[in-house]
């Protein structure tokens, strides 16, 4: 498909044990970029995961990638880079709109220094957080399988 066609929205993550609040904000990450959406997303690397959370995702960083690629709203999923550089992957992906999660302003923090500094016209969306009667995250779920509830 003609690049020119489409609006390339970027969002990121570790995507470990996915939930419904994962497809929350891919579906609101694919919907920020219109009816001709493409969404590219970053699944964080293992060695990422560990230097940012301090501990290892459940699963390997393939799998996360694989299993991100074949979600609906995903287009496209790729492992970030080894150096965590927000600059080379926004030259890399070169999206039109990139998304944060609500809990990602880190994230968000960098991707606008980063857009300021190459005066790059990307928009950046923040989606809010999902809210529902039941585990929300993979923490929740880690919780839980763990106190054998």
């Amino acid at each position: 498909m003609e690049r020119k066609s489409r609006v390339r929205v970027l969002a990121s993550g570790v995507f470990d044990l996915v939930h419904y609040g994962h497809i929350h904000f891919l579906k609101e990450a694919k919907r920020a970029g219109g009816d001709k959406a493409y969404l590219v997303v970053i699944v964080a690397r293992d060695k990422t995961v560990m230097r940012l959370k301090g501990k290892s995702p459940v699963l390997p960083e393939e799998q996360r990638r694989a299993i991100v690629e074949s979600l609906k709203p995903v287009d496209e999923a790729i492992l970030g880079g080894e150096a965590f550089d927000m600059g080379e992957t926004l030259e890399q992906v070169r999206p039109d709109i990139v998304v944060v999660g609500y809990d990602q302003t880190d994230e968000e923090t960098a991707v606008r220094r980063v857009i300021a500094q190459k005066r790059l016209g990307i928009k950046v969306v923040r989606v809010g957080r999902f809210v529902a009667s039941g585990l929300e995250s993979s923490s929740d779920i880690k919780k839980k399988i763990v106190s054998g509830e």
